[in-house]
């Protein structure tokens, strides 16, 4: 969710700063005070095209900041991660602009570019307003939301597995279908390769044998020599270790006829001396056993010398030359069973395309039904909505060749008046219309993996019942996802969690815009203004203090 946004020298905003919380926020106050312009903010830090025309005059450059919890969002993290930028619990995104044209994009700290921003922000935020929708303005996404009330996600996720399967399978058989004198050199090459690399009858961990044992023959003689002289030093001459250890050891087994405490240490003595006898012996035995083998070694040289050309020529480590034998080996196999193979492969290919056909029938029929019942659904929140001769009808399309989502390509149609044929949104909807009309689909089809919406125009030619309505609505949606709202609708503020008021002010002779968070009493205040106007009146004030006791959770 958006915790926090920070603005300067945008438009009238010279520095701005806006904490907002979970549920629904509004934003109300006069005409012209500022709250169309944070939402342009909003729009730089989803991407949108920066002007230098929003730049405060007067000033050469203007900033926006965003901070979001990120917590549950664990997609966003991940692709910020493939970019290179560290993300945990919160995400930082700034945009800078200027005159001079030099804009930069800040994600955590870190610059980045305008075609990740483009990437990661639809995923933290949408805006619904005038052409600002992210979703209902791009065809792409109906299909999405036809099939997320349909609850065909399952089946559209296993014809995209099972298209994606004869897609690869198609690729295999185009392969098999190279030119045959390619498919010759290439059967020459891979079987010399095979035969090399099988001839040395390489093995796992042979290399890491062969270099213990290289070491052991090459210090041949610094150990049988280092091994006899200890020997020597410990049990083989009259000046031997052990010797004079033993003659010691005796005399101080005498004292401890004289003194007994001494017998701790004789002891110690003895138990030294046979330790060091055992190691005596250990040591002629290991220096019998010592032998140089200048035939062994040279050996051992000329296949540590063949393995290291074998990497250099076809993988870094021996178990990954066993590994690329086996692919080849397995190409070999298809490169001379190749009509066997296609034969087998267009088999497969045949029952694969049968069920990607079923499948996709299935997918069109069980859309189709979804369809009916979503401009049903549709129809009946939009003429609740303040649009009572709209018409939503939802296209499909037939493709000339399925894709990984299906056979049919679906798109909204919207006719607002009656009479009208359904025409695209994008080319007829207003913004309030697209507000309200995502508002329905939000009720229809609650689940949503964006945490943060932004209403703009949502209530632009409504009133009365209407407007408590669309604020009920709106009220509702908050429930699962944070929800931002620009209103001049008292019905619709009172519906609110969080209440700003945005205000216009002069400071210093130059124009300025504020944010200020109502409390109880300043929200009683700011909805009879809604209510009455310039002049508040105690009428307005209880009417005021009504409507935000009646509605729950204000």
């Amino acid at each position: 969710m958006l915790t926090d946004l920070t603005i300067k020298n945008v438009a009238i905003i010279d520095t701005l700063h806006i904490g907002f919380k979970q549920g629904l926020t509004v934003l109300t106050g006069e005409t012209g005070a500022g709250k169309s312009i944070i939402i342009d903010a909003v729009g730089l830090i989803m991407g949108n095209r920066a002007s230098s025309d929003l730049i405060r005059s007067g000033e050469e450059d203007a900033t926006v900041e965003a901070l979001f919890d990120v917590t549950s969002l664990p997609e966003v993290r991940q692709l910020l991660r493939e970019a290179g930028f560290e993300c945990e619990d919160e995400l930082l995104v700034k945009r800078s602009i200027s005159r001079s044209g030099k804009n930069r994009i800040f994600i955590n700290g870190g610059m980045a570019t305008l075609a990740l921003l483009a990437d990661i922000a639809p995923r933290l935020i949408n805006i619904y307003g005038q052409h600002d929708s992210q979703t209902l303005l791009k065809p792409e996404n109906h299909l999405r939301l036809l099939d997320a009330f349909g609850g065909l996600n399952t089946r559209r996720v296993e014809f995209s597995q099972l298209f994606s399967r004869l897609t690869t399978l198609r690729g295999r058989i185009d392969s098999l279908d190279s030119e045959q004198r390619e498919a010759e050199r290439r059967l020459d090459l891979l079987s010399y390769q095979s035969e090399e690399i099988a001839k040395t009858e390489l093995k796992a961990g042979e290399e890491e044998l062969l270099d213990e044992r290289r070491t052991l023959l090459a210090s041949a003689e610094k150990l049988g020599i280092t091994s006899s002289e200890a020997f020597e030093r410990l049990y083989g001459g009259d000046g031997a270790i052990l010797g004079q250890l033993r003659r010691i050891s005796g005399s101080i087994s005498e004292l401890t006829n004289i003194d007994p405490s001494l017998q701790e240490l004789a002891s110690s003595l003895e138990g030294s001396y046979l330790q060091l006898e055992d190691a005596a012996i250990t040591l002629r035995d290991y220096a019998s056993r010592i032998e140089s083998d200048p035939a062994e070694l040279q050996s051992i040289d000329d296949r540590l010398d063949l393995i290291g050309r074998l990497k250099k020529k076809y993988a870094p480590t021996v178990p990954e030359i066993l590994a690329y034998k086996g692919e080849i080996d397995l190409e070999l196999e298809q490169l001379h069973n190749r009509e066997q193979c296609r034969h087998d492969l267009e088999a497969e290919l045949e029952r694969l395309d049968q069920e990607v056909k079923q499948l996709g029938a299935e997918l069109t029929a069980a859309r189709l039904e979804a369809a009916g019942r979503l401009e049903k659904a549709l129809e009946l929140e939009a003429h609740q909505l303040a649009m009572k001769g709209a018409v939503i009808k939802t296209s499909l399309e037939p493709l000339a060749e399925a894709r990984t989502a299906g056979c049919e390509k679906v798109e909204f149609l919207f006719s607002p008046n009656p009479g009208e044929p359904p025409r695209p949104l994008a080319r007829i909807a207003s913004g309030g219309e697209l507000s309200r009309l995502m508002l329905a689909i939000k009720q229809v089809l609650p689940d949503s993996d964006v945490p943060t919406l932004v209403f703009d125009e949502v209530d632009t030619g409504i009133g009365g019942a209407t407007s408590e309505l669309v604020g009920k609505k709106l009220k509702n949606v908050a429930e699962r996802q944070q929800v931002l709202c620009i209103t001049h609708l008292p019905q619709v503020a009172v519906c609110a969690d969080q209440q700003l008021r945005v205000e216009k002010l002069i400071l210093n002779g130059r124009t300025a815009t504020q944010i200020i968070e109502l409390d109880r009493d300043e929200r009683i205040r700011e909805v009879a203004r809604m209510l009455a106007g310039t002049t508040i009146t105690d009428s307005a004030l209880k009417h005021a203090a009504e409507m935000l006791a009646a509605c729950k959770g204000t």
